[in-house]
């Protein structure tokens, strides 16, 4: 026999589960101090240069 699905539950805990992944992304992304968080800008600042000085044509000019 199958078993009787109550609709407006699964719907609020299928919104709990994503709001708490979503909360899970912020804590990960917003819960650094000011030092770690200048630390990851600076080692994506680096890769960034590095990846960009490996091209073999310069990038195009934005004049805007």
């Amino acid at each position: 026999m199958a078993e009787i699905t109550n609709l407006r539950r699964a719907r609020k805990a299928r919104q709990r589960a994503r709001a708490e992944a979503d909360a899970s992304e912020n804590r990960a992304r917003f819960g650094q101090n000011l030092a770690d968080r200048r630390l990851a800008d600076a080692r994506d600042a680096l890769a960034s240069a590095r990846h960009e000085g490996h091209r073999l044509t310069p990038a195009p000019a934005d004049d805007s």
